[in-house]
């Protein structure tokens, strides 16, 4: 079967097995048309897409090639004079041919667009999100209309977040649902939903004083961020939780649900490397690992040195590593590993761990780090935060990390920020707060494109790797402080 992955790495997979696309361009030929979503683009739309502003004299024929060698890519048992049945010529142009099952974004968004009552939407939601293997389209960020889909398929994703948790709340799942809506609130701080189902969860769960409590930081941030209070609507949910008036948690859900939705676009698994001196840690990881779907092993070590030659042999998507082994420790194992050309993801993990350490894991550029003790869907949820490009960091344990290491002077620190322009320190302050590059272009009436080239400067120009790190930059050089406001 014929299959296209997006939400994540480009490709095309025939019964699971990559296709060879071609370069850069010509690849991207394609992925403009999974993007129409079966509509024709026409050759003069392609040219003017691919080359903006500036498409070379042949750049008709050049796109003609390109089409040709996809087609032999796709079809390699197709007739020399036979029609083409997946790219086809349409209307002054081409167009991918293809069902909602052979594209995973296209089957994204029929999932995260399906209605039911709240178990059949749970699965659903879940369905969507076990698609993603990392930023859509990352690949072609350089061009105007990958970067705005992008940023379409990101509001999507957040959209099937917050229904399932809505979902979640509705079948009496709040006390799981409550670390996971911790870490979207703390990552997309102006979305008023993701604050609404935090607050909802906590005062479900018996903690009225702590629901209370996300919604003052709710409008503390906001007040800092944009200068505005809470919408109404968080507004009345905050008077019902305090005259009690909200309703009474639902009972939870029965062990037995409908079927669930196939999350399945035919396509590889995130593949997962664990990293820890313990085999009973490891055999626990891998049968978690191995039960999700959309997860699988991609092997397993015992140490640093281990750990750094498996992850070079096997490439996974995501190392899960722990900070404390022998022979090399997580740390170090994390630097080597980052530092190799195109790098998985590294999520951290510990059973305390000094904050000397993991604040050094955070500048090393690690993804984030979650506890050993966290519960099966909360290191899913983390696998997949993290190969979707998401910091992965429990706000509390970042609050107090941050908050000890803040304005620190450290010898290895990037170089200082009075070298960039005003432009680039204000993303730098709206990217240390957490906020997307869609929310920095609304909040500066940016192109998104232009807020992506600004972060992609400001990764350069300080030498680092991750948005993770920008973050530390800010705080350790008193740009922004934990709690307080962004200095002028």
């Amino acid at each position: 079967m014929l299959t296209f992955t997006a939400l994540g790495p480009f490709h095309a997979w025939s019964d699971g097995v990559p296709l060879d696309l071609g370069g850069q361009r010509q690849r991207a030929v394609l992925a403009r048309l999974l993007v129409a979503g079966g509509r024709a683009v026409p050759v003069t739309t392609l040219i003017d897409e691919l080359w903006p502003g500036d498409p070379p004299a042949q750049a008709l024929s050049t796109i003609q090639g390109y089409v040709s060698r996809l087609r032999r890519a796709l079809e390699p048992g197709r007739a020399p004079r036979e029609e083409a049945g997946v790219l086809v010529s349409a209307a002054r142009g081409y167009a991918l041919r293809a069902t909602p099952d052979q594209v995973d974004a296209w089957r994204f968004e029929d999932l995260v667009q399906s209605d039911g009552d709240p178990a059949r939407l749970w699965e659903a939601m879940d369905a969507a999100l076990a698609l993603w293997r990392g930023p859509a389209l990352a690949e072609f960020s350089d061009l105007t209309w990958a970067v705005t889909e992008a940023g379409r398929l990101e509001e999507l994703r957040l959209v099937a977040v917050e229904r399932r948790a809505g979902a979640g709340l509705a079948l009496g799942r709040a006390t799981a649902l409550v670390a996971d809506l911790e870490a979207h609130a703390s990552a997309y701080p102006l979305r008023e939903e993701a604050w609404r189902l935090l607050a909802l969860a906590l005062y479900r769960t018996g903690r009225q004083g702590d629901a209370l409590g996300a919604l003052r930081r709710a409008r503390a941030i906001w007040r800092d961020e944009l200068g505005l209070d809470l919408t109404s609507g968080l507004q009345r949910l905050e008077g019902d939780m305090l005259a009690q008036r909200l309703e009474e948690p639902a009972s939870p859900a029965p062990a037995t649900s409908p079927a669930p939705v196939s999350a399945s676009v035919a396509g590889p698994a995130l593949r997962v490397l664990v990293a820890d001196d313990q085999a009973l840690v490891r055999a626990g990881m891998r049968t978690v690992l191995s039960d999700e779907p959309g997860l699988e092993p991609a092997g397993e070590a015992a140490d640093g040195e281990e750990a750094i030659a498996l992850a070079r042999r096997t490439r996974p998507d995501v190392v899960l590593l722990d900070i404390q082994m022998p022979r090399l420790d997580g740390l170090a194992a994390a630097r080597r590993i980052l530092a190799d050309e195109r790098p998985p993801k590294v999520i951290v993990m510990t059973t305390f761990g000094s904050d000397d350490n993991l604040y050094a894991a955070l500048r090393a550029g690690v993804s984030g780090f979650v506890l050993k003790t966290s519960p099966p869907e909360q290191l899913v949820a983390a696998i997949r935060a993290a190969a979707a490009g998401d910091a992965l960091i429990d706000p509390a344990v970042t609050t107090r990390v941050i908050a000890g290491f803040a304005g620190r002077t450290d010898p290895a620190s990037p170089p200082a920020l009075a070298g960039l322009s005003d432009d680039r320190i204000d993303v730098l302050k709206l990217v240390a707060r957490g906020l997307t590059n869609q929310q920095i272009a609304r909040t500066l009436a940016l192109p998104e494109p232009a807020v992506a080239a600004r972060v992609t400067a400001l990764l350069d120009h300080l030498g680092l790797i991750d948005r993770a790190q920008l973050v530390v930059a800010a705080y350790e050089s008193g740009l922004v402080t934990p709690g307080g406001a962004i200095r002028k």
